[in-house]
């Protein structure tokens, strides 16, 4: 029988606690913005960290503050995190929404700069943002971080194969970040299915491509009937932030209606 302390459960914990200081990577994306606001309504401190072209069509809400950046490059992330840090003494959760997809192609008729630019868009920004944000997690003790990946890192589809690859070797990344920094950090993993906001259409910063998405036909593979909303995945994100989540590190946790069942 185990001697640790098991205190009773606290619904509060189904979110971070009030004050949490929360960085959102891609917060002006269509899934960033819902998750904004529902951290302002739970009394998080919240920072965006975004593309400048981003921020321009998206501004940060009064009292969010706001760090332009181009996520693939090391020099601009390790920037903004330094005036995070300045500014905030530490970080208590990461949430990193960054990735896009082109236009869908066989594996062997991508080119190679389209093919690259999808890895970086996905793992490169994954792999830059954790490096930057891991040293303010220690330094408040310790702390949550929240990938993205993609059912399509399971279900592979033709013409998706520099997506999938990106969004399973995120998933990879992030068992790694989990393994090497328990038991103070954990890093989880959302792995979203379609969802209707701008990223279908090409997105909100990039110039990205839509994703082709053929809706009725999809519609046809997913149990609950509809195409998910960017508020479906807001509550599994608040959730593997807060401390009902505090047995979980290194998991995938997919949002799709059902359409995916590993």
């Amino acid at each position: 029988m185990s001697d640790q302390a098991d205190p009773p459960f606290d619904p509060a914990d189904l979110a971070p606690r009030p004050g949490t200081r929360l960085a959102i990577v891609g917060g002006c994306g269509g899934i960033g913005r819902a998750l904004v606001s529902a951290a302002l309504k739970a009394d998080l401190r919240v920072a965006v960290l975004d593309l400048p072209a981003s921020l321009a069509a998206h501004p940060a809400p009064a009292g969010v503050a706001a760090h332009a950046l181009d996520a693939t490059c090391e020099d601009q992330v390790a920037a903004a995190f330094a005036a995070l840090d300045r500014a905030w003494g530490g970080l208590d959760a990461l949430v990193n929404l960054a990735g896009f997809m082109m236009m869908r192609r066989p594996f062997d008729q991508t080119p190679a700069g389209d093919w690259r630019s999808i890895v970086d868009g996905s793992l490169e920004t994954t792999h830059v943002v954790a490096r930057a944000a891991l040293p303010l997690l220690r330094r408040a003790g310790g702390g949550a971080i929240v990938h993205t990946a993609s059912g399509l890192a399971y279900r592979v589809l033709p013409g998706y194969a520099p997506y999938s690859a990106a969004k399973a070797g995120v998933i990879a990344l992030t068992k790694a970040i989990a393994l090497e920094n328990a038991p103070a950090i954990r890093a989880n993993v959302i792995a979203p299915g379609a969802v209707d906001t701008e990223f279908l259409s090409g997105g909100t910063g990039r110039a990205g491509i839509a994703t082709q998405l053929d809706r009725e036909a999809y519609l046809k593979t997913i149990p609950l009937g509809r195409l998910a909303v960017a508020n479906d995945v807001v509550g599994p994100i608040l959730f593997l932030l807060g401390g009902g989540a505090r047995y979980m590190t290194g998991q995938v946790l997919m949002i799709n209606g059902g359409g995916l069942m590993p």
